[in-house]
Protein backbone atom coordinates (compact mmCIF):
# COMPACT_ATOMS: atom_id res chain seq x y z
CA UNK A 1 0.00 0.00 0.00
CA UNK A 2 1.42 3.41 -0.89
CA UNK A 3 2.34 5.75 1.93
CA UNK A 4 -0.12 8.58 2.61
CA UNK A 5 1.17 11.86 3.91
CA UNK A 6 -1.22 14.49 5.23
CA UNK A 7 -0.97 18.22 4.67
CA UNK A 8 1.06 18.61 7.86
CA UNK A 9 3.59 16.03 6.65
CA UNK A 10 2.55 13.22 8.99
CA UNK A 11 2.93 9.73 7.58
CA UNK A 12 0.00 7.33 7.97
CA UNK A 13 1.82 4.25 6.68
CA UNK A 14 0.85 1.18 8.66
CA UNK A 15 -1.51 3.09 10.98
CA UNK A 16 -5.26 2.89 11.20
CA UNK A 17 -6.85 6.25 10.67
CA UNK A 18 -10.31 7.80 10.68
CA UNK A 19 -11.74 9.72 7.75
CA UNK A 20 -14.61 12.12 8.36
CA UNK A 21 -16.50 13.48 5.36
CA UNK A 22 -19.34 16.00 5.55
CA UNK A 23 -21.40 17.52 2.72
CA UNK A 24 -23.76 20.48 2.99
CA UNK A 25 -26.45 22.01 0.85
CA UNK A 26 -26.61 25.72 1.58
CA UNK A 27 -29.44 28.24 1.49
CA UNK A 28 -29.56 30.47 -1.62
CA UNK A 29 -29.21 33.52 0.66
CA UNK A 30 -28.40 33.63 4.37
CA UNK A 31 -26.70 35.98 6.79
CA UNK A 32 -26.81 38.73 4.13
CA UNK A 33 -24.74 36.73 1.63
CA UNK A 34 -25.25 34.56 -1.43
CA UNK A 35 -24.78 30.79 -1.39
CA UNK A 36 -21.35 31.14 -3.05
CA UNK A 37 -20.20 33.82 -0.61
CA UNK A 38 -21.26 31.66 2.34
CA UNK A 39 -19.57 28.62 0.79
CA UNK A 40 -16.33 30.60 0.54
CA UNK A 41 -16.66 31.81 4.16
CA UNK A 42 -17.36 28.25 5.32
CA UNK A 43 -14.32 26.95 3.42
CA UNK A 44 -12.04 29.54 5.05
CA UNK A 45 -13.44 28.92 8.53
CA UNK A 46 -13.15 25.12 8.23
CA UNK A 47 -9.58 25.35 6.92
CA UNK A 48 -8.64 27.65 9.82
CA UNK A 49 -9.55 24.88 12.28
CA UNK A 50 -6.38 22.99 11.27
CA UNK A 51 -4.32 25.59 13.15
CA UNK A 52 -6.59 25.53 16.20
CA UNK A 53 -7.41 21.85 16.75
CA UNK A 54 -4.40 19.55 17.13
CA UNK A 55 -6.45 16.37 16.57
CA UNK A 56 -7.25 17.48 13.02
CA UNK A 57 -4.43 15.93 10.99
CA UNK A 58 -5.61 16.80 7.47
CA UNK A 59 -8.37 19.02 6.13
CA UNK A 60 -9.59 19.65 2.61
CA UNK A 61 -12.67 21.70 1.70
CA UNK A 62 -14.21 21.83 -1.76
CA UNK A 63 -16.88 24.07 -3.24
CA UNK A 64 -18.98 22.28 -5.83
CA UNK A 65 -19.26 23.66 -9.36
CA UNK A 66 -22.09 21.29 -10.43
CA UNK A 67 -25.52 22.88 -10.02
CA UNK A 68 -27.65 19.74 -10.46
CA UNK A 69 -30.39 18.96 -7.93
CA UNK A 70 -28.39 15.95 -6.68
CA UNK A 71 -25.29 18.04 -5.94
CA UNK A 72 -24.23 19.32 -2.53
CA UNK A 73 -22.56 22.73 -2.28
CA UNK A 74 -19.60 22.17 0.06
CA UNK A 75 -17.67 19.06 1.09
CA UNK A 76 -15.29 18.63 4.02
CA UNK A 77 -12.71 15.82 4.02
CA UNK A 78 -10.72 15.33 7.23
CA UNK A 79 -8.37 12.75 8.76
CA UNK A 80 -7.85 11.79 12.40
CA UNK A 81 -5.57 9.31 14.17
CA UNK A 82 -8.44 7.52 15.91
CA UNK A 83 -12.10 7.72 16.92
CA UNK A 84 -11.25 9.53 20.13
CA UNK A 85 -9.47 12.27 18.16
CA UNK A 86 -12.57 12.69 15.97
CA UNK A 87 -14.78 12.95 19.06
CA UNK A 88 -12.41 15.51 20.57
CA UNK A 89 -12.51 17.57 17.35
CA UNK A 90 -16.31 17.45 17.29
CA UNK A 91 -16.49 18.66 20.92
CA UNK A 92 -13.79 21.33 20.53
CA UNK A 93 -15.05 24.86 21.31
CA UNK A 94 -13.85 26.25 17.95
CA UNK A 95 -15.72 23.53 16.04
CA UNK A 96 -18.86 24.10 18.13
CA UNK A 97 -18.59 27.88 17.60
CA UNK A 98 -18.45 27.45 13.82
CA UNK A 99 -21.62 25.36 13.90
CA UNK A 100 -23.57 27.61 16.28
CA UNK A 101 -22.49 31.00 14.94
CA UNK A 102 -22.47 30.27 11.21
CA UNK A 103 -23.16 26.83 9.82
CA UNK A 104 -26.56 26.28 11.45
CA UNK A 105 -27.69 29.59 9.92
CA UNK A 106 -26.65 28.87 6.32
CA UNK A 107 -27.25 25.15 5.77
CA UNK A 108 -30.30 23.37 4.41
CA UNK A 109 -29.05 19.81 4.59
CA UNK A 110 -26.08 17.80 5.86
CA UNK A 111 -24.73 14.30 5.13
CA UNK A 112 -21.87 12.64 7.04
CA UNK A 113 -19.68 9.58 6.52
CA UNK A 114 -17.10 8.42 9.08
CA UNK A 115 -14.94 5.39 8.34
CA UNK A 116 -11.76 3.65 9.40
CA UNK A 117 -8.92 2.64 7.10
Amino acid sequence: MPEMTGERGRSHKGKTMIKHIVMWKLKEHAEGCSKLENAQKLKSWLESLADKIAELKFVEVGINFDHSDAAFDVVLYTEFENKEALKSYQAHPEHRRLIKEFLDKIRLEKKVVDYEV
